[in-house]
């Protein structure tokens, strides 16, 4: 019998190769999407390849974007910069790219109908995250909503499925559960300012994060830093 397919988000960083892993672990036949939309820190895009090309199960398939052009965050825009003082506790930081999260699921969702997907998974949390609204449980509900009553589902009786396993987990769990299944880290990129060799900054909220979460669980922290800095959490 052939296994259910689903369209998978995969930025290059740790939690979206986590969710990656995982939905094949639970026996889906999983499709790679990722965007190109004008990220200052695009080196993420080739560590999304070789993710892929490592654990996935198709090619992995990119779309071109350009979020860049109306700007409003940190990561596409060049009149903002990426802060590196610490991570906020409260408030929505500059980094928030406005309606990405709508705009990648929608393009997934899309790819899901053409090659007959019904699940969609995206690495989205709810805990160790920097507060972005669309990283929320009730986005995620919201837009499986929308999923059901946007697509030929609505005439056929199917459902979508519009997954986020990472919801309600710390960085330390995230880390410790892709360790169980064999995931090597060090391919991943996750740093909001990685040089073009994907090389991290140690200090913007991405980064502090994941170095956190490694610290948390008691494993050695893979990622590759930029020369001469101290990684910081």
């Amino acid at each position: 019998m052939s296994k259910p397919k689903a369209v998978v988000l995969l930025s290059g960083g740790l939690d979206s190769a986590t969710v990656l892993v995982m939905a094949k672990a639970r026996g889906f036949d999983c499709y790679t999407i990722g965007f190109d939309y004008g990220q200052k820190h695009n080196s993420e895009l080739k560590a999304a390849f070789r993710f892929a090309e490592a654990f996935g199960d198709r090619p992995h398939k990119v779309i071109r974007l350009d979020l860049g052009s109306i700007g409003g965050s940190a990561l596409t825009s060049d009149d903002i910069d990426v802060p590196v003082e610490g991570v906020a506790n409260n408030g929505i930081p500059v980094t928030y790219v406005p309606a990405r999260n709508t705009v990648f699921l929608s393009i997934a969702l899309g790819y899901g109908e053409v090659i007959g997907a019904k699940h969609l998974f995206i690495g989205a949390n709810a805990v160790d995250y920097s507060g972005y609204p669309d990283c929320r449980p009730a986005f995620i509900e919201q837009f499986e909503r929308l999923a059901n009553v946007a697509t030929p589902a609505v005439d056929r009786g199917d459902h979508w499925s519009v997954e986020a396993p990472l919801m309600t987990m710390s960085k330390s769990e995230i880390v410790a559960v892709g360790t169980s299944l064999g995931i090597d880290y060090g391919l991943t990129v996750s740093c909001y300012q990685a040089d073009k060799n994907g090389a991290a900054c140690g200090a913007c909220d991405a980064c502090r994060l994941r170095r956190k979460g490694f610290m948390d669980v008691g494993l050695p922290d893979p990622t590759h830093y930029q020369s001469g800095i101290s990684p910081k959490i």
